[in-house]
C-alpha cells in the first residue's frame, strides 16, 4: 500500500484520480490547497465527497495569506498581465500549492504525491517542478501520464462505473 497524498480540488479529474487510487488499495490523503477561492460550504461540500470516494483523509489549507505575500501583492505592484490582459495570479498559485502539498507529504510520512493535471496546460510542470524541488525524495503519481488516458470520457465513464 502506498501512502498518497492528492492534490485535491473535486473536480472530475482529481475526483477520477482519488477514485482510481484507492480503489488501488492505496491510502490517499485529499489535500485542497486553499487560495481564496473556496467558501466554507464548498470545502465542506468537498470534503464529504473525498470521504465518500475513499479517502483516508481529507484536509482543506488555508494558504490565502501566504498566496499573497508570496505572489500576489508582487502581481499587483508590478501590473504583471500575460498579453496586456491576463493576471498571472491564476498559473502562480500552483507553486503555493505545490509548497503546500509537500510539506502535508512530509508532515505525515507520505511517500508519494498525486495530481488531476492533464497536461492540456502548463500545471502538470508547474505542480511537478514544485514537487520535485520542495520534495526531491518523494515520488510523483501523474495518473494522465502513466495511466495512458485518452480523453476526459474515459473519466467519466469511469465515474458513472464507480457511481
Amino acid at each position: 500500500m502506498k501512502k498518497i497524498v492528492l492534490a485535491y480540488s473535486g473536480g472530475l479529474d482529481t475526483s477520477y484520480c482519488l477514485k482510481k487510487l484507492s480503489n488501488e488499495g492505496n491510502e490517499v490523503h485529499a489535500v485542497n490547497i486553499n487560495t481564496g477561492g473556496y467558501t466554507i460550504i464548498e470545502i465542506e461540500k468537498m470534503k464529504e465527497k473525498a470521504l465518500k470516494l475513499g479517502a483516508h483523509s481529507f484536509v482543506s489549507i488555508n494558504s490565502v495569506y501566504s498566496f499573497y505575500e508570496k505572489i500576489i501583492k508582487f502581481l499587483v505592484y508590478g501590473n504583471v498581465l500575460r498579453n496586456n490582459t491576463y493576471p498571472l495570479s491564476v498559473s502562480s498559485e500552483r507553486i503555493i500549492q505545490a509548497i503546500e502539498i509537500v510539506k502535508y507529504a512530509k508532515d505525515n510520512k507520505c511517500n508519494f504525491i498525486a495530481h488531476g493535471s492533464t497536461g492540456a496546460g502548463n500545471d502538470q510542470i508547474r505542480f511537478e517542478l514544485g514537487y520535485h524541488y520542495f520534495g526531491r525524495n518523494i515520488k510523483i503519481i501523474a495518473p494522465w501520464r502513466i495511466w495512458k488516458l485518452k480523453s476526459r470520457t474515459d473519466l467519466i465513464n469511469y465515474a458513472k462505473k464507480h457511481k
